[in-house]
């Protein structure tokens, strides 16, 4: 335990920068994906090619690479100097923009699973498409992707330790931070998963409550 006990400031920032990444992160994947999801079975062609060419180039492309745009294209780009807090907040855009792609699948496949009939009907009544993405489709679909969707949700905790290599402070950078300080690199290292697993078992705790709360009845 000397390992964290000694080190206690670095552990702290460390799991300060994953949850501010996760959190911040999860936020904009879910806004943006269930907006890019309803998209996908929009009836407007526009905005389903949209949809579809966002989530196949950003799916498709590794999200080291997606940081590397991030961090070297965007900046010189609008003038961005690399200063604190610009890179987390650029690690934040690149985590949330990657996961959307997921998120938005997932939301497509939920969408898919509430009957046909009843988005008719309230197309009959005089609702709009956002109306009845919004009102009758959407929380239908959110009950029935609780756990694909908090699997995308876990993915994305462990994706944080990508924004690492990339100046920004979290529980991935804690092993070079404690390296400088003569710590045994494989402890660190061995630490730092035990924390990822906690959480993990956290999150695992969140999804089979929400379930029991949101349960669809068959």
């Amino acid at each position: 335990m000397g390992v964290i006990s000694n080190n206690l400031d670095i552990w702290w920032d460390g799991l300060l920068g994953t949850l501010i990444l996760f959190l911040a992160g999860g936020v904009v994947a879910v806004v943006i994906g269930t907006i890019v999801g309803a998209m996908r079975v929009s009836p407007i062609p526009i905005a389903r090619a949209m949809g579809t060419l966002y989530v196949n180039t950003i799916r498709n492309t590794p999200l080291t690479l997606v940081f590397f745009a991030f961090a070297f294209a965007l900046p010189p780009l609008f003038g961005l100097r690399l200063t604190a807090p610009v890179p987390l907040l650029l690690a934040i855009c690149a985590l949330g923009l990657y996961t959307a792609t997921y998120v938005a699948e997932t939301i497509r496949s939920g969408i898919n699973t509430v009957p046909v009939g009843q988005a008719e009907a309230a197309r009959a009544l005089g609702l709009t498409f956002g109306q009845v993405m919004s009102l009758v489709v959407l929380p239908q679909a959110f009950r029935s992707v609780i756990p694909p969707l908090m699997s995308v949700l876990i993915a994305l905790l462990k994706n944080t330790t990508v924004a690492a290599g990339f100046s920004v402070v979290n529980l991935g950078s804690v092993r070079a931070y404690l390296s400088e300080r003569g710590e045994n690199q494989l402890i660190v290292i061995l630490w730092v998963a035990v924390v990822f697993v906690a959480l993990v078992l956290l999150l695992s705790w969140l999804q089979r409550s929400l379930e029991n709360r949101w349960r669809v009845a068959r």
